[in-house]
């Protein structure tokens, strides 16, 4: 497989956005039962990441059949490098516990849209 060298990358897109941020592949280790026993503790860490800026995004991924989910997510962090992301990993306790295992990748944003709408008259607002 032929590889382009990080730089060359940057080069090339060097007029976008370039956000630096790491993606965090987590696949369960036995099963759904230990996932769900942890997920009370998962949430609350996860939320603490939020307000603490580190949290980009985080999720759980459905099948490919889009019917059902078996214990896979992904979550998506600020951090200074792979390795700082890795420890944000490691303290998850879905991982601490070994409910579920990781992988982390760097991920760099160079295109997309979010659009948020804000109604004042009926105090909502809702992500497209």
């Amino acid at each position: 497989m032929m590889a382009v060298p990080v730089k060359e990358v940057m080069q090339a897109s060097s007029a976008m956005l370039q956000k630096q941020l790491y993606a965090i592949f987590t696949r369960p280790s036995g099963g759904i039962e230990p996932i769900l026993a942890n997920m009370e503790e998962h949430l609350a860490f996860q939320v603490s990441l939020e307000k603490e800026g580190i949290l980009y995004a985080a999720s759980p991924m459905w099948s490919d059949d889009e019917k059902s989910w078996e214990g896979d997510g992904l979550v998506v962090v600020r951090a200074a490098s792979r390795e700082e992301a890795i420890a944000i990993a490691e303290r998850d306790p879905m991982h601490a516990r070994g409910a579920r295992t990781f992988t982390v990748r760097p991920w760099m944003i160079n295109e997309g849209t979010v659009t948020i709408r804000l109604d004042s008259s009926s105090q909502t607002f809702s992500i497209l």
